[in-house]
Order: structure tokens, then sequence, then C-alpha cells
């Protein structure tokens, strides 16, 4: 095992990552990327939990805007992200990594039920998990269900990637004066209302003392950096 800074991490991906240029469903070139970062990782003795989220395929906030009941559509998120859950599942399993499917909505033919205990257990066996569904929920973004999966399995810290590398004040990709942050606590990034993760999920992380890493997905070899204790992205804590 390698001298690693983190030895459990959380690894919080978007939906809309998987999609790459295109825009929407899921990109196999961009999944096996992804799929071979995590395994490098897990390589290296790290154990890892990953929550997924699946705005490549549903977003139910976008629907319930539109009309829709945000209960139903968000549902209909929750199950978005169990087909991204198992898109990866495959890519790594492809990769030789044993990886278990958890699930906060019961799919008995497809996942496993989330049960803490066992995810914890996976996690011992050097299994990758994977947590699906968000919390199981309406109104609770799948952020939300990254901190709280990361606070129940132990996780020593909490990884958002993202399309950027760190956290700015405004959208570097509209704005070249954009300034980007090195660390913040967790209170300065819910009072600037920097776009890191939602308030609830941030809230979440503040008030268990679990640090954030917002990082660039798909540069390679960041996630094995900050295992090593290298400085990149943004640090909340």
């Amino acid at each position: 095992m390698a001298n690693l800074k983190y030895k459990r991490i959380l690894l919080k991906l978007s939906g809309e990552a998987l999609a790459g240029q295109q825009g929407y469903g899921i990109n196999i070139d961009v999944l096996a990327q992804v799929a071979s970062e995590i395994c490098e990782a897990h390589s290296m003795g790290a154990e890892v939990g990953i929550v997924i989220g699946g705005g490549n395929i549903f977003r139910g906030v976008a629907a319930s805007t539109q009309g829709m009941d945000r209960a139903s559509s968000d549902y209909m998120g929750m199950l978005a992200t169990s087909i991204n859950a198992l898109a990866l599942q495959d890519a790594l399993e492809k990769r030789g990594v044993q990886t278990r499917v958890l699930s906060a909505i019961e799919m008995a033919q497809i996942a496993e039920p989330y049960i803490r205990r066992r995810a914890v257990r996976h996690l011992e066996k050097k299994r990758l998990v994977i947590f699906a569904s968000g919390t199981g929920n309406p109104f609770f973004t799948t952020d939300t269900a990254a901190a709280l999966r990361g606070m129940e399995i132990g996780a020593e810290i909490l990884l958002k990637a993202t399309n950027v590398d760190g956290t700015y004040d405004k959208d570097p990709k509209k704005f070249p004066d954009a300034k980007k942050f090195a660390t913040l606590t967790h209170r300065e990034a819910l009072n600037k209302g920097l776009n890191v993760m939602d308030s609830t999920a941030l809230s979440l992380c503040m008030d268990n003392k679990l640090p954030i890493i917002t990082f660039k997905l798909m540069e390679k070899g960041n996630i094995i950096r900050i295992l090593k204790g290298e400085t990149i992205g943004t640090l909340i804590n």
C-alpha cells in the first residue's frame, strides 16, 4: 500500500460528467477514463465509495420547473443515477476490480439494498462501492447523498469532481477574471453562495467536520495526486 494521506474517500461524480461533449447519455470513452482513474486509486490501497448523479439522463429539478410533480421527478432522477451506477460498475469490473452497487431504493435484481454496515464491510474487503438512488428521498440532491454517505462510511474526505479545476467566485468559463480559491471554510462557501454543492450538503459537511476538495475530473492523475496529499483544486475545511 502506498503512503496515502487519505485512506477512505467518498468520490462524488456528476451524471453530466459521463456525457462528455455530447451533453447527454453515457460517453463510453469518458466512462473508461473515469473507471481507470478510480481503479488506479484503488490499486494504491484507497477504499473508495462513489456517489453518482443522473443529470445526463434526467434532471428532476428541471422537470419540476416545467410543471411535473417534484417528488415524482426526483424519483425519476434517482432511477437515472442507478443507470449510471450500473454502467460504472461494468466499466470498473472490466478492469478487474470487484464492485458493488448499493441502492437507496430497493431493486433486488440489479443492486443490493443500502445498509451502512454492509457498505463498510465491502470497503474493508477492498471492493469499490457505488451508492445509487441518492438518499432514497425526494427533495434531496445527490450532493446531499454524497455528504450523507461520506459520513456514514467514515470517509476522511469528500472529493467533488467537476469540469473546472477548483472553486471560483464566478463561472471561469464565462468570466476570464474569475478568481480561484485555494482554500475556503464551509461557512465561507455557504455565505458567498459559491457553486460547490447545495446548501444542505455543505451544511451537513460543516456540522460533521467533513472536508471537501473540488477538482477537475478529466485531468489525468488528479485523484492520485489528492490521495498523496498534493495541493489540487480547492480545499473546503
